[in-house]
Formats: C-alpha cells, structure tokens, sequence
C-alpha cells in the first residue's frame, strides 16, 4: 500500500506542476507582446533612463565620410564649348564624430539640443592624400557670372575686370584639402568687404567648411516620455516648424524625425521621413526589403526616383523648382543663390541625358543608390549608406569673360556617402536585450504550455491504470468453466448404486 500511495502522491505533484506550467504559459501568450512594447517603448524614448539615451546622446557608431571629387580633364575645352570629360577621384575618407550638446527638455514633451560634427582624415582608408591636386569648376566665378545674367552689361564688365584683377578664372586646381575645408580667396574678401551678409560665411571658402567644428542647427524633438505616436519627430529646427526656402508649403514642411531614430514597431508601409538642413528639405525613403544584419532583422529603405523629380515628372515636387531635367534639385534657394543642384551620385535615377552630357560618368544602382536599414521592432538604424551628389550648372554668360564658349551643362563637382553600421559592445548590448531576450520569451511561453501539457497527463494515465486488478488469487477466475452436475461415473454417485456394504 506504501508504494502506491507514493505512486499517487507523485502523479499529483507532477499533474499540479504541469498546471502551473500551462497556465503560465498561457498568461505568457496574453500578456508578453504588451511586456515587450511597453519595455521597447521604455528604452526608445528620449529618456535618461532608456537603454538608447546614451545612444542617442553620443553616437557610438563610427560614421565615415568618403568624398570622391570629379577632376575635369579638358577645362579649356569645355571653355571652348566642348563637351566636359571628367575622372572619378577619391574616396577621400574621414571619420565622422558626433556629439549632442545643450539638451534641454521642456514641458511639452519635447527635448532640444545642439549635434556638432567633426572630421578626421583617414589615410588608410583613402585612395589618396589631403594634398592630392583637383581640377574643379569655380564656383565664385561661375556661380557670380549666373547670378548677374540678367543684369546691365557695365556690372557684368567690372566683374570681369575685378575677376582678371584678382587672378579668378572659370577652373581652378586645388588641393582637396583646400576644396574641403575652405582656401583664402580673394574674391570672397571683397565681396564680404563691400556687401556684407552676402555670403553666409568669412574668411575662407571651403565646400564642407561649414561643416567641420560646427552644429547642424537648434533641433527641437518630442521624446515620446508622455506621447508615444510622436516619438523622434522633430517640432522645431532653428525655432522653425517650417522652412523658408521653397514655394510652396507642402516643400517647406518639417516633416519626420532629425535622422538618427524613427518611431518603433514599423511596417513595410511605414514612412521613412527626415529633415535634413543640409538639403534644407525634407526627404522620404520607400520601404524596399527585409533582410538581416548581425543576426538582427531589419526592413531597407531606399530613395524613390521621385525623392529628386522635377514638377513635371511628380507634381509634389513643383514647389521646388525652378527645375531642369527630372533627378536634379535646385539648391540655389538655400544656398546663396549659386546655381547648384543636388542629385543622386553619377545622375543614377535621373534623366538620362544628365549623364550623357558629361563624359566619364557612369551610373549605377550598387555604389551610387543610398539606403537605410533599420530594426523595425525599435526603429533604429543598424546600417546605413546616404549617398548625394553636388553640381553646378555653368554655361557662357555675355559679358563675363571668364566663361568664355561654355556650353549649358550640370557639370558634377563631387558626390559623398555617409556611412556607418552598429559594431562591437554596443551591438551586443542591443541584441541581446532587445533581439535575444524577447525571442527567448517568446519561444518560452509554447515550451511551458507545451511542458504542462505533457505533465497532466501523467495523473490521469495513472488514474486509469489503476483501475485494474489488484490481487489474482483472492477472487474466482472468469475463465473457469460452469459447474457440471455429477455423472454416473462420479465416485459418490458410484457408491451409492452399490448399497451399503455388506456385513461380515
């Protein structure tokens, strides 16, 4: 009797066990997707306490910057009227560092800071050195000559004596690091001297001068602490909720976050939006395809063809122009009204005859198209490649000397990509608590259900087995066959048809 009350005993405890267990698993499935969103919510927002504040305070992935330069190998061609021939020059590659400054968050759910950026040249992973020589168009002569095609003829001849004055002609060769980060230029010191504010700059002039010790304007973005639906988009730029530049609204709007973070639990059908003052635009990217980086997935997105389409082409896009062919944006608005243009790198998703006009380009989508991958679960940015491309519209002006033949063209200076992808410790801080764990936890909670289960099944096999016989020997057999009545041969029977016996 012992062992089958220990038998019983135990087929209870393992039935309780397996209760538990399915009911645990059970509250799991119920209850784990809101634990996961509210714990990603909590390490998402702009927060001290979240996981990514620090992320999000000091950038710990390692940007580079690759510049590669257009060196124009007939400029007195070209100033004879003969088609541009240019060579790819480059990369020229710096690393990128990135730090925020003066955060301050207010009461309306919203934090403001300052990002500096500074630059540091890369040797080794360089094609080349800062001193290399480039032969560029130049922009104060040529962008000067567009700006006064419409104005009286004697401005246009003292320009072109101040320009013989000062040494200025239509191509200049500098170094990169000149072009880079400014060269004192004469020009430039005039102009400031007798039209001040002209120029948004002093001293020397430099394509990413602008760039390099400074800040990217005053941001001002909600932290999703008290609002999740407005988690990373931007409220303000420079005190801004919109911009100047364009003509029409819908093109100076501020739309989607600073560039860094997007709202969490994407789609595929979720917008990738971002304001960028360096396009002084805003930009939306498609979604393209999932794919996987380091074992984290994440959704790509990439530039639509109509992200740079002239009005014709994407009507949106009217409050932009003037326009010239589709795959071009005028710039000139936000960039003392120099005739520059911003396009995709080698004029991929562009009019074809862009390319044309120019020999030595050559577009394609794997080195010239950016893209953007992202963890959509969190919205942050695994990896990414934004690449763009700066161009000068130039042609003869009448009047100004300098520009000599010039055929009409949208002649590329330079085109860079900033790229950067998560590495090292931070990357495995970010898998492990919000890739592994929540995959662990979800696996967990079918193990547990599953478990409990198979566990209360044991108290009910036992139950039913125990039903049967307990003792053979202490109860008739089924099998044994009916009583027979005695028959004539019986002994007794026998006896008793002799009589009795028979005295002595």
């Amino acid at each position: 009797m012992g062992c089958h009350a220990r038998a019983r005993g135990a087929a209870a405890a393992l039935g309780v066990l397996g209760l538990l267990c399915a009911v645990l698993g059970t509250v799991m499935i119920v209850m784990l997707p809101s634990l996961i969103k509210q714990q990603v919510l909590k390490n998402v927002r702009i927060d001290p306490s979240s996981l990514s504040f620090n992320m999000w305070k000091e950038i710990p992935v390692p940007f580079y910057l690759s510049v590669y330069f257009f060196n124009v190998l007939n400029p007195d061609g070209v100033l004879r009227g003969q088609k541009p021939q240019v060579e790819e020059r480059g990369p020229y590659v710096y690393r990128e560092f990135r730090h925020k400054s003066n955060i301050t968050f207010n009461n309306n759910d919203t934090v403001s800071f300052l990002e500096y950026r500074s630059y540091q040249f890369q040797p080794a992973k360089s094609r080349g050195s800062e001193s290399d020589y480039v032969v560029i168009p130049n922009i104060m002569v040529l962008g000067a000559a567009m700006m006064v095609e419409n104005r009286p003829m004697s401005l246009k001849l003292i320009m072109t004596m101040a320009f013989s004055t000062l040494g200025q002609r239509a191509f200049m060769n500098r170094t990169v690091a000149e072009i880079m980060w400014g060269y004192d230029d004469p020009l430039v010191n005039l102009i400031n001297k007798y039209f001040p504010g002209m120029f948004p700059f002093k001293g020397k002039f430099g394509l990413f001068a602008e760039l390099n010790n400074s800040d990217s304007g005053l941001f001002t973005v909600f932290t999703g602490v008290k609002n999740f639906s407005r988690i990373h988009l931007v409220d303000k730029w420079n005190g801004l909720s919109k911009v100047n530049f364009w003509h029409s609204d819908q093109c100076n709007m501020i739309n989607g976050t600073s560039g860094q973070m997007w709202a969490p639990f994407m789609t595929p059908e979720s917008p990738l939006e971002f304001y960028s003052p360096e396009a002084c635009r805003s930009m939306r990217l498609i979604y393209k395809e999932p794919g996987i980086f380091q074992g984290i997935p994440t959704y790509r997105f990439v530039a639509p063809k109509t992200l740079f389409a002239n009005g014709s082409d994407y009507p949106p896009n009217e409050g932009f122009c003037p326009c010239m062919e589709s795959g071009i944006q005028n710039v000139s608005t936000c960039r003392f009204s120099a005739p520059l243009f911003l396009s995709h790198p080698h004029f991929y998703n562009a009019d074809p005859v862009l390319a044309e006009a120019v020999t030595g380009l050559h577009p394609n989508p794997e080195e010239h198209s950016l893209f953007l991958d992202i963890h959509p679960v969190t919205g942050i940015p695994m990896n990414c490649s934004v690449k763009l491309q700066l161009n000068l519209y130039i042609k003869a002006v009448k009047g100004i000397g300098q520009t000599g033949s010039i055929e009409p063209v949208v002649l590329p200076l330079l085109w860079f990509g900033e790229s950067g992808a998560m590495e090292g410790e931070t990357l495995r801080t970010f898998y492990t608590q919000l890739v592994l764990m929540p995959k662990v936890l979800h696996y967990a909670q079918y193990v547990l259900l599953g478990l409990g289960c198979a566990l209360l099944l044991i108290p009910v096999v036992y139950h039913v087995r125990s039903q049967g016989p307990k003792d053979g020997g202490s109860r008739p057999s089924l099998a044994a066959g009916p009583e027979q009545p005695p028959g004539p041969h019986t002994p007794l029977l026998q006896d008793s048809l002799r009589g009795p016996p028979a005295s002595p």
